[in-house]
């Protein structure tokens, strides 16, 4: 399988073909990594929600901790570069604390009282 090195000459089509075999894959890699990422935050959401009710504080700098030292470890065993993996979930932990602290100022604001989740029908 060649290329032209000119960039205007036409590509092998076995090198095509194989481009775009890739590239199928890592679209559905992405598609994976997004839903993956939702399901996360729904679940997020819910601990933030909880945390409000309960007074916690939006951030918990030791579960943050053992979090990145679980994921760097998780990374270095998959083979990824560890320092990536946890810059990753710091932007990621980053969001989660953020979504928490816009959750506990609702909830103190009433916007979302307790009183009137308890008593909706169907709960």
């Amino acid at each position: 399988m060649t290329t032209s090195n000119t960039g205007t000459g036409a590509v092998d089509p076995a090198v095509r073909e194989e481009l775009s075999r890739l590239r199928d894959s890592i679209d559905n890699i992405d598609a994976a990594v997004v839903h993956m990422l939702a399901e996360r935050f729904k679940c997020t959401q819910q601990v933030g929600h909880l945390k409000a009710r309960h007074q916690l504080p939006p951030a918990d700098p030791a579960r943050e901790a053992k979090q990145i030292a679980r994921l760097r470890a998780l990374a270095e065993s998959a083979k990824l570069d560890p320092a990536f993996a946890e810059k990753f979930l710091n932007f990621i932990i980053g969001e989660v604390i953020r979504h928490h602290e816009r959750i506990a100022e609702d909830t103190g604001n009433g916007s979302t009282p307790d009183r009137v989740r308890q008593t909706a029908p169907g709960e």
